[in-house]
């Protein structure tokens, strides 16, 4: 267990998972971070600390038959002699909540070690009653760190290398900040060279040739994308404009698709600035037009130059809130008949009912506002829109002052 590199804090002197082991409190657990942080690793290690044999199975490929001999397999063996053997299901988000049902008989008898090991949040992937009978361990990704020292080892130990590889120090650090926090790639990686150029010394430039471009690591349908889009959401509230550009330079280098991205710049332009500068969703819809127009790559400028607007646009939710707030009026509120001054008389009975009656006709009023209320009667006294002293809104807010004065009929001295 010494010579796991990275999860210290797992696995340190006086980490959780490192007592647990050690201790002998054998439980079912459930090992959630990316690929390459030593998941599987662990487990074996798992395994051979608690005298169990390591059954691995992928829950993207292994058939639920396969998995259930496994699972009827280490019960028979529990009944006979009193060991199991432990099964690590890999990507167990995969398996779907009818699936995942199978372990729990198993599990709630103990007939069987258990280890699941997912990429995907497991507040979202599994089940709840999987989740209670698992203790849940966070693995991050490797530190540059960790990386250097893995890479180390692997150049220099018998059961790597044996020093009949060396690295010039630009090849390595170009290794490290390639594999991304990933100790399977910067293995992976390391291989391919060596495997392109042969032992001795590779050169930077060697290095880069034989491994290529780096693919970011995304899942478009995963935890990563909401973690990602997220970040560049929030970088554009705060204004930060350098952040937005780089989480937006994440993304589509990673592959999303930047119709998606368009979508959410167009949600950012209404939630986040409103009418502090109307001219942030004309942009934003302008940058979808695009997208749609020439497509990748041609329009990641176009999507830059609007996700830099609206990072740097005044900022003001006074429309997002004003509009929420009606939204739950609608909800939890009585929906009243529409007053009767506002609805058109097309025909005679209409009148004689009363609609339109007390309508007044803004644009023959000098001041272009009727003293007439347009809310329904129990809505009367609302206030919905507050918009703030910040750009254009500011403008706004005076006027809306004097405009709903107008409306409950106050006269306001100029």
């Amino acid at each position: 267990m010494d010579e796991v590199v990275g999860q210290r804090r797992l696995l340190g002197e006086k980490g959780p998972l490192r007592a647990l082991i050690e201790q002998g409190l054998v439980v079912p657990l459930i090992f959630w971070g990316p690929p390459g942080t030593g998941k599987t690793t662990v487990g074996r290690l798992v395994a051979g600390r608690w005298g169990a044999r390591f059954v691995q199975k992928s829950a993207a490929l292994a058939t639920m038959s396969e998995v259930r001999e496994a699972l009827t397999a280490s019960r028979e063996l529990w009944q006979r002699v009193g060991q199991r053997d432990l099964l690590f299901l890999d990507e167990i988000h995969r398996w779907n909540r009818a699936q995942q049902d199978v372990l729990l008989p198993f599990l709630e008898e103990g007939s069987i070690l258990f280890i699941g090991a997912t990429t995907e949040n497991p507040s979202f992937a599994l089940r709840s009653a999987l989740l209670s009978r698992a203790q849940l361990f966070v693995f991050e990704p490797l530190s540059e760190d960790d990386l250097r020292a893995l890479l180390a080892r692997a150049l220099r130990d018998e059961r790597g290398y044996g020093g009949r590889v060396e690295l010039e120090p630009e090849a390595g650090e170009f290794l490290v900040r390639y594999a991304d926090g990933d100790a399977r790639r910067l293995l992976i990686a390391l291989e391919t060279a060596v495997g392109a150029v042969g032992e001795g010394c590779l050169s930077l430039a060697q290095v880069e040739e034989a491994v290529g471009r780096k693919a970011p690591r995304y899942d478009r349908a995963g935890e990563e994308h909401y973690n990602l889009i997220s970040a560049l959401h929030k970088a554009v509230r705060n204004s930060d404009v350098d952040a937005a550009l780089y989480w937006l330079a994440r993304m589509l280098e990673s592959g999303e698709d930047p119709r998606y991205l368009a979508r959410r710049l167009v949600r950012m332009a209404s939630e986040d600035i409103g009418l502090a500068d109307p001219g942030a969703l004309r942009l934003a819809v302008a940058a979808a037009q695009a997208v749609e127009a020439v497509g990748m790559p041609e329009c990641e400028l176009a999507v830059a130059e609007a996700v830099a607007y609206l990072a740097l646009a005044p900022k003001s939710n006074a429309l997002y809130l004003a509009y929420g707030e009606a939204k739950r009026d609608v909800q939890a509120t009585i929906n009243e008949p529409v007053p009767l001054h506002l609805r058109n008389p097309v025909t005679d009975t209409m009148k004689d009912l009363g609609y339109g009656k007390g309508y007044r006709y803004a644009h023959d009023l000098p001041e272009g506002v009727a003293p007439m209320p347009c809310l329904p009667e129990g809505l009367r006294d609302r206030v919905y829109y507050r918009p703030k002293a910040v750009g254009w809104e500011g403008k706004l807010r005076e006027r809306l002052a004097a405009i709903r004065a107008r409306i409950r009929g106050e006269k306001r001295s100029e």
